[in-house]
């Protein structure tokens, strides 16, 4: 018989192949039995009947238990009435593990804290394979988007010396201290490093090298918030290119996301359905999008009841409430300088302000993407340092890139997590990922 994956059993109908998955679910009437079969690529259902089989595969149909791994034989036909449009009719059945006992996730509703502790499990169920399908969509469309617009990948490093932006929240972890004054020791006297919050500053480095270059890691926050919207360790992708400036750093950042969105309605039709996701929001998000400055969204947001100060960053609160004034996403641009990092260029027309955006997306799902123009100029940049209380000799590198060569150039970076919670239409990202890490979790 035919080896096959499920997903590709339209292609041999009328014909006899083999599967081999996982029981989901079985029913029986004594004389038919009906086994439900999933496999990682989709979802089958297969029809024996005690008449036209062996008794050694009525047995062994007899004997299973949810989740044993199984290998079937059948015929495929059409059945309009299955979700797939197919099913099989059932030869013959071989048993590769069974389970072993009952399985602990049951048709039940179970709680959060149950859901986690069983991760391992819940994965199999078909909703969190469907977040796990879109998840896979959001990345493979933002590398094609990426190297269609003459983006390399570069990997940019996980171990730091220092925070991207100066902030505390950092995890931090014992490291080689070999002592200053012997000669293998380069600026490893200290004994500490740290994980990245982002790639951005070595992306910087990239860009004089390759141009256009982005990067696709984990990150860690060592912020300790419950919120819906947080993790602490969690994947982004960051982007810099060199001769891009504010403008067209967010025609960039409107072109990924309108990808995004295209490649998920275009590939994921059946995960959305599973996932009960209404569609008609993700068809509204269409080019152009939204603008508004920090000034602006401030009045908006008061017009609307919100008590948000001049110099605030929008809370969670404030986003939801703009994003659901709108049907696609919106860039707040131009933040007040004093309460943005160190890197980002003064915006030439008013200095009180940055060249810098997040993009919210609609349906309250809030902030997606940071990104800015880069500050470029040497002694500019050496005096924000100074005005943030950072020490130069860690980030001496890094102002290096304004010695040799300095061009204008700007950058962008994005929560996958975040994103495919919106995609999915879920309310905390900790589907998102197959193992989240909460400040409250760490298993399994």
């Amino acid at each position: 018989m035919t080896p096959s994956l499920i997903s590709r059993i339209h292609q041999f109908v009328g014909q006899e192949v083999q599967l081999q998955g996982w029981a989901f679910n079985f029913r029986s009437s004594g004389k038919i039995f009906f086994l439900q079969l999933r496999d990682g690529s989709a979802r089958v259902q297969i029809v024996y009947s005690k008449a036209d089989v062996s008794e050694e595969t009525w047995s062994a149909l007899e004997s299973l238990r949810l989740e044993s791994s199984v290998r079937v034989f059948g015929r495929v036909k059409e059945d309009a009435r299955a979700p797939s449009g197919f099913e099989l009719d059932g030869l013959g059945l071989e048993i590769i593990s069974i389970a072993a006992d009952e399985y602990p996730i049951g048709k039940k509703d179970h709680g959060p804290d149950f859901l986690l502790d069983n991760r391992h499990l819940w994965l199999r169920s078909e909703k969190q394979w469907a977040v796990q399908r879109v998840r896979d969509t959001i990345i493979m469309a933002t590398y094609n988007y990426f190297h269609e617009n003459d983006f390399v990948k570069f990997d940019t490093p996980i171990l730091t010396p220092t925070s991207c932006e100066g902030t505390t929240e950092l995890f931090e972890m014992d490291y080689f201290d070999m002592g200053k004054g012997e000669p293998e020791a380069v600026n490893v006297g200290t004994g500490k490093a740290y994980l990245s919050q982002s790639g951005q500053l070595y992306l910087e480095a990239g860009i004089m090298s390759l141009g256009r270059a982005f990067d696709f890691g984990p990150v860690f926050r060592a912020e300790k918030s419950k919120t819906r919207r947080h993790l602490t360790e969690f994947w982004m992708m960051d982007a810099e290119a060199a001769f891009v400036e504010h403008v067209e750093n967010m025609q960039i950042q409107e072109g990924l996301i309108c990808r995004i969105v295209h490649d998920v309605l275009a590939n994921c039709q059946h995960e959305l359905k599973v996932l009960e996701r209404d569609t008609k929001p993700l068809e509204a998000v269409q080019a152009p999008f939204v603008h508004m400055t920090h000034q602006e969204a401030i009045a908006k947001l008061r017009e609307l009841g919100s008590d948000i100060g001049d110099m605030d960053d929008l809370g969670a609160d404030d986003e939801t409430i703009l994003t659901q004034q709108f049907d696609r996403p919106i860039f707040i641009e131009k933040y007040p300088a004093a309460v943005k990092a160190f890197y980002m260029k003064r915006d030439p027309l008013n200095p009180e302000f940055v060249l810098n955006n997040d993009m919210l997306a609609p349906e309250g799902y809030g902030e997606i993407i940071g990104g800015s123009q880069r500050e470029d100029d040497y002694e500019t940049l050496l005096q924000r340092m100074h005005e943030h209380n950072l020490a130069i000799e860690p980030f001496q590198w890094y102002l290096d890139l304004r010695k040799y060569g300095s061009v204008p150039h700007s950058g962008f970076g994005y929560g996958l997590e975040r994103i495919t919670a919106w995609m999915c239409g879920l309310q905390h990202i900790r589907e998102t990922i197959p193992f989240p890490r909460l400040i409250n979790r760490l298993t399994p």
